[in-house]
């Protein structure tokens, strides 16, 4: 399946394409359905910023189509147009024809490999190859990472002009690596209560490394509401930042080890507290539809137990008694989980279920803040102005706390808030539901001291 292109990119070269030439990949049956509206332009990020018709998702699809029937080549101006996008998918929400951009910008960048220097592109592939697919390896490197953190080595650095400003801004977006990582102590954690649902817990490498109070908090949640939570070990990260960045042949294996560990474990559903892993996970039957079409169905069969946490819950009902969680919030959209999966009432139904929440609508809150997989990383500017963006419709809503359930949003709010300097905190959804059960149970626990 390698072209040239592909071949150059997996030794972080630059080999241009000599000639155009057609390309049948890129003829996907997505292509054709642009009936070239236009509808999709305001909704766009990168139009709104720069304001032409290449940056938009009709212009990209133009382009692609191009590529596909040998009309143009893929060269650095092709690749700078595919990879300005940042996959937010805004343009599906907007569009009437119902055109799946995200799986066109994929497997355009499926013949591109990563982007950026030569550097940058064997950094890339190997985080990709040889990183992202293996969970102790993943587990290894954040451990270095921690030690250098707390070495102080980084701000020595800086403060002695040592540090290359584009690797500075790179370190400030990264949070403090915590001391612990999530490992789950049972292969099953019991309902309380009545047992109404048999699931599995989908713990994500983000999720798994910097957010493992998150994953606790997501058990204690099922579990009360009667759900039993499996926790299969050899589980591993949905391959998301990999179909993001155009390396399909580890995405696949990635996939196939998830989608063959989840459906062995007899699961009701699949729940998935990462919005960009809910994506990537409900969609990989994509990844198999041209190379094997059989193997796709299963991949269908997974995805369609695959639940994003929240729209579990309300589909479910919560029960049991919430306790108050006084502060006004507002609430962030990811974009794979409100243009992606279609997710939007849900974690606001949720929110609104909470005592003593105020909840204050943001304007704009679907679109991107700019993070975008790994677009912080590799077009910073663009994702800064995004972000700038978004602290200001965030700071009219005077909101204490933002909640965004995705861990990339999080981060790059959380950069953002520190950057503007907010009386802000960041939240994923699920620590607001878990706080308000813990107040309900503690209003308990006084009351029968009490008696």
């Amino acid at each position: 399946m390698a072209t040239q292109v592909q071949t150059a990119a997996s030794a972080a070269g630059r080999v241009d394409v000599p000639a155009a030439r057609p390309i049948p990949r890129l003829g996907i049956p997505e292509v054709d359905k642009c009936i070239q509206c236009g509808f999709c332009l305001p909704h766009c990020p990168t139009y709104r910023l720069l304001g032409i018709e290449p940056e938009s998702p009709r212009g990209r699809i133009h382009l692609i189509e191009a590529a596909a029937q040998g009309r143009i080549p893929i060269d650095d101006r092709f690749e700078e147009h595919v990879y300005v996008c940042l996959g937010c998918r805004a343009c599906e929400t907007a569009c009437p024809a119902g055109v799946k951009f995200g799986t066109i910008i994929e497997a355009a960048r499926v013949e591109i490999g990563p982007t950026g220097s030569p550097l940058a592109r064997w950094l890339t592939l190997a985080v990709l190859r040889h990183l992202m697919p293996f969970p102790a390896r993943l587990r290894a490197a954040a451990v270095l990472l921690r030690l250098y953190q707390r070495s102080g080595l980084g701000g020595l650095a800086r403060a002695l002009h040592l540090m290359p400003r584009r690797l500075a801004e790179m370190e400030s977006l990264l949070p403090q690596i915590p001391s612990r990582f999530f490992a789950p102590s049972l292969d099953v954690y019991p309902a309380v209560g009545a047992r109404r649902a048999r699931v599995g817990l989908f713990s994500g490498c983000v999720m798994s490394l910097l957010f493992a109070d998150l994953n606790e908090a997501t058990i204690r949640v099922l579990q009360r509401n009667g759900c039993d939570v499996v926790v299969p070990r050899n589980q591993g990260c949905c391959a998301a930042l990999n179909i993001h960045n155009g390396e399909r042949a580890a995405a696949q294996r990635m996939a196939r080890r998830n989608i063959e560990t989840f459906l062995a474990a007899g699961v009701d559903a699949v729940i998935i507290n990462a919005a960009g892993c809910g994506t990537a996970s409900k969609e990989h039957h994509l990844l198999f539809r041209d190379d094997d079409p059989a193997y796709a169905k299963r991949a269908e069969a997974y995805g369609r137990l695959c639940r994003d946490l929240s729209e579990f819950l309300v589909e479910l009902g919560l029960v049991g008694r919430l306790g108050e969680v006084r502060a006004r919030v507002t609430y962030q959209d990811p974009c794979h989980l409100a243009h992606g999966q279609g997710v939007r009432r849900q974690p606001r139904e949720l929110l609104r279920s909470i005592p003593g929440l105020d909840l204050a609508e943001m304007e704009g809150a679907d679109r991107c803040c700019g993070s975008g997989g790994i677009y912080n990383l590799v077009q910073p500017g663009y994702s800064r102005r995004l972000l700038d963006e978004k602290m200001n419709a965030v700071a009219r809503t005077r909101a204490e706390m933002v909640v965004a359930p995705n861990p990339g949003c999080m981060l790059q709010l959380a950069a953002g808030v520190r950057a503007h300097g907010l009386p802000t905190t960041v939240h994923h959804l699920i620590d607001l539901l878990d706080r308000a059960y813990a107040a309900a149970e503690e209003r308990r626990a006084q009351s029968a001291s009490r008696t």
